[in-house]
């Protein structure tokens, strides 16, 4: 003669909490997620009289000259000799590329010279000169 037990163990786990979990965990890390920003060097821009802002930064790349002549293209630093290499190859990713050129106020305008004739040979003519409006 066999027994039977009357309690069966259910090997399911159980899911009805598994939605209030997954809203909790997404809340969280919208809540506590930072978007970074471009950090680049520390420069201090120049003023101008009248700025524009620039329609869309999906296609725009930064470049930040500091006044110890250190060049930084999105957030890597790089020499001189090598802004014509990494510039061709982002302008043949993006046809529309915009070059965003953040200079300190204090750089010689041979630097800046030397940047320009890096960025024509790279096929990079579109430029926006990146400045903050001038108090009066």
């Amino acid at each position: 003669m066999k027994f039977e037990s009357k309690t069966k163990v259910s090997s399911e786990i159980p899911t009805a909490s598994m939605p209030d979990i997954i809203f909790m965990l997404l809340i969280f890390f919208m809540v506590t997620t930072v978007m970074r920003e471009y950090e680049g060097l520390p420069v201090l821009l120049p003023q101008a009289k009248q700025i524009e802002k620039l329609e869309t930064k999906r296609h725009v790349s930064h470049i930040f000259l500091s006044k110890d002549g250190m060049i930084s293209v999105d957030d890597k630093i790089i020499p001189m000799g090598n802004v014509r290499h990494v510039m061709y190859e982002k302008r043949i990713e993006d046809p529309q590329l915009i070059v965003s050129l953040k200079a300190d106020k204090h750089v010689s305008m041979g630097l800046i010279n030397d940047m320009h004739t890096e960025l024509r040979e790279a096929d990079a003519l579109k430029i926006n000169y990146s400045t903050k409006t001038a108090v009066y």
